[in-house]
């Protein structure tokens, strides 16, 4: 895997635009603070993106808000025409589902265009937290000076193959370069500082200087971002073994502990902040399945933090903590919107962009004003009412032209001659 500046198309340019971000970050709290910490430049660029995103984060909230009020009108029509398959059942079951769209001022795929805004985003994201070097200057220089005297040194290349190929790192097209050096240095675990050291002795002052440096932007509250919490654990485990117990390493076991599972924990609290959208009990195996998913996904990010480095696990901890503050403040902010309000400034920006197009305003039938769920076409009422007058009709003939007891054997017998004499005439 190359891990130097994403080239995948969208998410290559936007992982360039967020490395800006990230490296203006990165200066301004060396340039202001002398603080050169990339753990803490992780939490504060999460947040600078998080909020950058607030308002699709805010309208897609009002579109689920919108949708958990419309969606017993959606499945009233989907039950309507559940069993009528023909063309025009089908057209007028898009028709009035476009209608109750139209009804709210809300577009069928509102919610489908955030998300799709969002994900490039958020790839992006990913990318540029887990090579940070590619993206910012300040821990790229830091690693210049010791790439050049390897790239000047007879075997350093056969070395730093190795050490790449056991990082799953691949130069590909790059080749052995300053930056394909880099990405490799960046993932270099202790152990390979200190083999590097010994391999090449004229240079391990500079070997020790930049390792500690590296590990000087690296450390977040005792860890080691680069690395991830299981081998912390495994590292933490043996210094015990061989020193005795000691505070930092239990503090060491903690904090390995600590990520995998906040993050665990942070993300299950986004599921249930984060709207639900009433479901109807035709829609149970796909509720069922977004439950599924709610309670999988937390675990499954206990499992990948618990393997990857340190720095996305913090990442992915700082984003959910965000994401949920931003939750709260959002469910706040909606609970105090009139819906009726929001609906009619739905409407006018709906013209407003058909004024645009030189269309005529829409149009909402009154079938879509009403609630839905009780929607029945004027003819099927005119029938049910014609079928109920002729049956009352039927029995009262009945019952006038019979002396026998109603509901009595004799009477039964005369309603059939009845029907028989009426049919004849």
């Amino acid at each position: 895997m190359l891990l130097t500046k994403n080239t995948t198309f969208i998410i290559g340019p936007v992982a360039e635009i967020l490395g800006y971000i990230m490296d203006a970050i990165f200066n301004f709290c060396s340039t202001l603070f002398n603080i050169e910490n990339i753990g803490l430049c992780i939490i504060l660029f999460t947040i600078v993106i998080y909020l950058l995103m607030l308002p699709l984060t805010i309208r897609q909230q009002k579109f689920a808000k919108l949708s958990a009020k419309m969606n017993p009108e959606i499945q009233a029509i989907n039950k309507k025409y559940k069993d009528k398959k023909d063309q025009v059942s089908m057209t007028k079951m898009q028709e009035e589902t476009k209608g109750v769209y139209a009804k709210y001022g809300v577009s069928p795929t509102g919610s489908c265009l955030q998300v799709i805004i969002q994900m490039p985003i958020l790839f992006a994201l990913y990318r540029v937290i887990w090579n940070v070097p590619a993206y910012v200057s300040g821990v790229k220089n830091a690693f210049i000076p010791l790439v050049e005297k390897l790239q000047n040194i007879s075997g350093s290349q056969d070395f730093m193959d190795t050490v790449a190929s056991s990082n799953n790192i691949n130069y590909g097209k790059l080749g052995y370069t300053t930056d394909s050096i880099v990405d490799t240095l960046y993932k270099f675990k202790p152990e390979n500082w200190t083999d590097l050291a010994e391999k090449f002795p004229d240079i391990s002052s500079l070997v020790t200087k930049t390792q500690t440096q590296i590990d000087h932007m690296n450390n977040f509250m005792g860890l080691n971002i680069v690395n991830s919490p299981f081998s912390i654990l495994q590292n933490s485990i043996k210094a015990i073994s061989a020193d005795g117990i000691s505070g930092g390493a239990i503090w060491l076991i903690i904090a390995a502990l600590m990520i995998p599972v906040l993050s665990g924990v942070t993300q299950w609290l986004n599921t249930k902040l984060t709207p639900q959208t009433n479901q109807s009990t035709d829609e149970g195996t796909m509720a069922s399945s977004m439950k599924t998913m709610n309670t999988v996904m937390p675990l499954m990010s206990v499992v990948f933090c618990f393997t990857l480095p340190a720095g996305m696990g913090l990442y992915w901890i700082a984003g959910s903590v965000i994401r949920s503050i931003i939750q709260i403040a959002t469910n706040s902010h909606l609970n105090k919107i009139d819906l009726d309000d929001l609906v009619k400034k739905n409407i006018e920006k709906e013209n407003k962009k058909r004024e645009k197009k030189g269309l005529p305003p829409q149009k909402i039938s009154n079938q879509a004003r009403t609630n839905v769920r009780n929607i029945e076409s004027p003819s099927s009422k005119q029938n049910s009412e014609e079928k109920k007058k002729k049956i009352q009709n039927s029995t009262e003939y009945y019952n006038n032209h019979s002396n026998a007891k109603p509901g009595s054997l004799a009477a039964k017998a005369r309603m059939v001659q009845k029907y028989n004499d009426k049919n004849k005439k």
